[in-house]
């Protein structure tokens, strides 16, 4: 239900205007929205943005021989000798018998479905399918670097910047002149305006291989598509994604209530600056209570559950409120809160909050604090870090170097209820469903309040520091992890480091085992108390750089084993076949069980990034290495670890291998 709401003014945060009336005020910004190309588009590339996807590589299926073996040799550090060779036994029988048959079957599959990959269904059912709750468990979180100035400091000029660079991506987006995502080799060569001119002209069955001759290499781009407009909508078994393209609103949260307006016009111009800060400004200005029985609180809970609640929100007369929610362009999240410069209060907001002022559902959600602080949340079924990262650093960069609201308009903002046609989304709630939504609150305080946030940084060591030690920045992040957890538990653990198949038509992500026999000997030499000389030590760590990027670079070219395992355990229950025993051999749930589940989310834009551990006794590790720069943040149950001690061991760790290198 809609009602066009006239707040409570708080008079002393912002001027009127003064106008005769209020029509010659709503008139006069209508007459000067900005239209040019310069305002509606944040990039205007002669290469169309999706010019390279029929033409890009399908994901390749691995050899079954090589699956098994890279699997036996990421298994190695984690068994004992003897559960080894048992789990050899069992690898090399799948390999001869049960293995040979899943392999052709998911051949034939996968050449059933040219316009996609082996993998791309079955990852996202294994999301959609999941009923565990989404916040900490699945929603990572990414908060911004920015400068300590009056346009960052302002909650309403910075999320109104924010929307602003966001229409102007999403236009450039739906426009198809977004700048195409393209790994460059040799930047010098490819990375022209030549190169641009070359590729434009091509034709789209062979722009890639194009580009390829110039050492380049075009992403997928296909997740794009779900990053606007889209929603997760909750269902008994499995969800579905929701996808509404002629959407022209968004949805803003404040205290837990909800707010509807349009931020485009009916050509599809994105509407004038000031009247987009006005807009904004007649939300803060609300001094509405935080909401007794906040709707978005449910969106925190089990999947089956949520879906429930939902149809009986629906029974209740909520319909239409729910679908501008679901169909809205964006949703941006204002908060009360002011948690800078505290690292850990930053993460706590924007991975989790208290659940009241969140929709979890959808695709991201922009949160900016009181203080100016901003980043987002996003849901993750639909897509990975690619796309979110795009779109995180040309906005960030946007909004830094052409800001579209300036301090001097803050007093030139209107307060002008019915014609700003900002509305405001009513709930008719009974006492059942108030309960209810009591009681998920209180289940997730004791979620939120059982997890621990720890973080560390180091500066003056990042990639440039690395490249003269002759290693990987990521190497040396990694082997920071392995050798922390080994002087506090004396054991090698399931280590999971996320890569991006984005090379490939409708890639997603494989695995890295960053745990190796090389990092394995490394932790044990260097924690002896017979340690083998400096110069050996440093070789060790050289060697497991070398045994890390080449890892890195298999699973970047679709050749680790997770995915391929995945795939052939799913398919012998879709064909409801026998289920083989590598599947149900303990040494496959160990190594599953991801105890360090790392991803690096390197940018220059992102201060901090994260997500909450994947198993109870585990730790969710977001790390950024930049030129000159390392930190990380490392989440974590109480009851179950100790993520001080742990984070301690691993900055330990970290000091320690800069010492060995530096000698």
């Amino acid at each position: 239900m809609l009602s066009k709401y006239k707040p409570r003014i708080n008079s002393h945060l912002v001027e009127k205007v003064k106008f005769q009336n209020a029509d010659s005020a709503i008139k006069m910004l209508t007459q000067i929205r900005h239209k040019s190309d310069d305002y509606q588009y944040i990039q205007n590339s002669i290469i169309p943005t999706m010019h390279f996807q029929r033409s890009l590589p399908r994901l390749p299926v691995p050899e079954l021989k090589l699956t098994c073996e890279r699997y036996l040799k990421a298994l190695q550090p984690l068994l004992s000798k003897n559960d080894y060779l048992r789990t050899k036994d069992v690898v090399e029988n799948f390999e001869q018998n049960d293995g040979q048959l899943l392999q052709d079957l998911l051949k034939k599959k996968n050449d059933l479905n040219k316009n996609t990959s082996y993998i791309t269904k079955d990852w996202f059912d294994m999301y959609l399918t999941e009923r565990t709750s989404l916040p900490i468990n699945y929603n990572p979180l990414l908060v911004f670097r920015q400068l300590d100035n009056a346009y960052n400091n302002n909650q309403l000029l910075r999320s109104t910047n924010l929307l602003i660079s966001s229409l102007r991506f999403y236009k450039s987006l739906k426009a198809n002149i977004l700048e195409p995502e393209i790994f460059h080799i040799n930047p010098k060569k490819s990375d022209t305006i030549q190169f641009r001119k070359l590729m434009k002209y091509l034709p789209e069955s062979i722009s890639w291989y194009g580009a390829y001759m110039y050492n380049a290499y075009p992403l997928d781009m296909s997740q794009y598509n779900s990053l606007f407009n889209n929603t997760r909508i909750p269902m008994a078994n499995q969800d579905v994604l929701h996808n509404n393209t002629s959407s022209k609103h968004i949805v803003v949260m404040r205290r837990g209530h909800f707010y509807k307006f349009d931020v485009l016009d009916n050509q599809g111009n994105i509407l004038n600056p000031q009247l987009l800060l006005s807009k904004m400004q007649y939300i803060l200005n609300d001094d509405i209570a935080p909401s007794n029985h906040p709707i978005g609180i449910l969106t925190t809970t089990e999947r089956n559950n949520w879906a429930d609640l939902r149809n009986y929100l629906i029974k209740l007369g909520n319909e239409e409120s729910l679908r501008i929610i679901d169909d809205s362009l964006m949703m941006i999240a204002l908060d009360d809160e002011r948690p800078r410069p505290d690292p850990k209060a930053c993460v706590e907001q924007y991975l989790h909050s208290d659940g009241i002022n969140r929709w979890f559902d959808k695709s991201f959600t922009l949160i900016v604090c009181a203080d100016g602080t901003s980043g987002l949340n996003f849901e993750h079924s639909w897509g990975d870090g690619v796309a979110v990262l795009r779109y995180f650093q040309d906005i960030s960069k946007d909004t830094t170097d052409f800001p579209r609201c300036h301090p001097e308009n803050l007093n030139q903002v209107l307060l002008l209820a019915d014609e700003l046609d900002v509305k405001k989304l009513e709930f008719n709630l009974d006492e059942k469903i108030k309960c209810d939504i009591i009681k998920v609150k209180n289940e997730f305080k004791c979620k939120y309040d059982s997890l621990d946030v720890n973080y560390f940084e180091f500066f003056d060591v990042g990639r440039k520091t690395c490249k003269n030690f002759g290693i990987s920045a990521d190497s040396l992040m990694q082997l920071c992890f392995q050798l922390g957890h080994y002087k506090l538990h004396k054991k090698h653990v399931g280590t999971y480091e996320s890569c991006s198949t984005a090379a490939f038509k409708q890639g997603r992500t494989e695995t890295v085992r960053p745990c190796t026999m090389k990092t394995a000997d490394f932790c044990y030499a260097v924690t002896s108390k017979n340690k083998p000389s400096n110069s050996d030590l440093v070789n060790m760590i050289k060697q497991c750089s070398v045994e890390h990027s080449k890892l890195v670079k298999e699973a970047a070219m679709g050749q680790g084993f997770d995915r391929h395992l995945f795939a052939l355990r799913l398919l012998a229950k879709e064909k409801n076949l026998k289920i083989p025993s590598l599947f149900t051999d303990p040494a496959y749930s160990q190594i599953n069980h991801n105890i360090l589940s790392t991803s690096s989310l390197t940018s220059d834009h992102v201060w901090l990034g994260g997500f909450g551990p994947v198993v109870k006794d585990g730790f969710g590790i977001g790390y950024t290495i930049r030129e000159d720069y390392s930190g990380a943040i490392i989440t974590n149950y109480k009851e179950h670890s100790d993520g001080d001690t742990f984070r301690d061991a691993v900055t330990q760790s970290f000091n320690q291998i800069l010492d060995i290198l530096k000698k």
